[in-house]
């Protein structure tokens, strides 16, 4: 081979060489590119669940990354109002003033869960009322050995220990179920404190989050407060069963929280219509547990009008909210929320195929 002159075998090579690597930095910089990050906001209630459908949807779309704070739900409804969140989530339905400040929200059930009366006394199997809880938390009743407590759990020994009453300190969709079987339960606390994200708390101490609450009441002998159920298993934590409407102890379960949905699912607005007074505590049913509750998307019906959502961000927003009612909600069960009836999943995707983007649908009725 004469000196300046290249092998036209190893010039070839070469070329497809560049070629191939100026494919691949293509294709790698346009799949960066099209990476699309979903940020949402809100209830610490069904963080665990929307937690696993972050891993799990990579497996589905692997260029949706979902970004999830566990903030509470009156922060997740504040920064859904704000629009700095591409969708909010709550456990209590909007107010008629919070949706009059979040025209055209949309509401969105994506689990359903309950919320236990967790304790830390050596005691199994405790019986607790709604009367009793009111009081408990207003402050009437202070002493674990009190006669009326002492009523429903004979044969139980009840400790001469005052009860340390552990509550929220956030704004928080737990706290307005909580708050809202309490109202409903006792007119002493309806008339006094009411319901709400937040509440003037008569007494106790407050802790962030479900998770704050959890851990202060394992660290707190004599305490009681209020979790909801999946934070209640993760976290190995001891709670009473509670009478329901039909007068009969209920312990919180899947099968007694799916018992509970089951008449509100027949009647339930759509999506777009107002939800500020849909309930289902203190449901009839003789295997009703009392303190259940939806949890909820939040999303404005045309998407456009959150200034971080573009075209292709409301397309893989809708389809991965339509894949978590759907095929997500097969990890609801091993995580302590009751997967939704399919009446639900039904409203749902209607409020899904009715959202526009610049007034135009993102996807067709399914």
């Amino acid at each position: 081979m004469r000196k300046g002159f290249l092998n036209p075998a190893i010039a070839a090579f070469i070329g497809a060489v560049l070629v191939l690597g100026f494919f691949l930095t293509t294709s790698s910089v346009k799949s960066y590119a099209q990476q699309t990050t979903i940020n949402g906001a809100g209830a610490t209630f069904p963080f665990p669940l929307i937690d696993t459908w972050r891993v799990e949807y990579q497996t589905v779309d692997p260029s949706v990354n979902i970004n999830y704070q566990s903030i509470g739900s009156g922060g997740g409804i504040k920064q859904f109002t704000e629009k700095t969140v591409d969708f909010g989530a709550s456990d209590a339905p909007l107010t008629p003033e919070e949706a009059q400040n979040a025209p055209g929200a949309v509401h969105i059930p994506e689990t359903i869960g309950s919320v236990v009366a967790a304790y830390n006394v050596p005691i199994q199997g405790l019986k607790l009322t709604g009367p009793i809880l009111a009081d408990i938390f207003l402050g009437k009743i202070t002493k674990w050995n009190d006669p009326k407590i002492q009523a429903i759990n004979s044969g139980q020994s009840l400790p001469a220990e005052d009860i340390a009453v552990v509550h929220r300190s956030d704004g928080s969709g737990t706290t307005f179920v909580w708050t809202e079987y309490l109202s409903n339960i006792s007119p002493a606390w309806d008339q006094q404190i009411g319901k709400g994200k937040s509440v003037q708390w008569p007494i106790g101490v407050g802790a962030p989050g479900n998770e704050g609450v959890a851990n202060t009441i394992k660290n707190t002998p004599n305490s009681l407060g209020y979790v909801e159920l999946a934070y209640a298993i993760t976290t190995g934590m001891t709670y009473a069963s509670i009478q329901n409407r039909d007068g009969n102890f209920i312990e919180p379960t899947l099968e007694s929280t799916r018992a509970a949905v089951s008449a509100a699912a027949q009647s339930l607005p759509a999506g777009d219509q107002p939800w500020s007074n849909v309930t289902i505590v203190n449901a009839p049913g003789a295997e009703s547990y009392p303190i259940a509750s939806f949890s909820y998307i939040l999303l404005y019906k045309d998407l456009s009008s959150n200034p971080s959502i573009n075209q292709q961000k409301a397309q893989k927003l809708i389809d991965f909210i339509s894949w978590a009612i759907t095929d997500g909600q097969q990890f609801s069960s091993d995580l302590a929320y009751v997967p939704l009836p399919e009446q639900v999943v039904s409203l749902n995707q209607k409020t899904l195929a009715s959202l526009t983007f610049n007034g135009n649908p993102v996807r067709p009725a399914t």
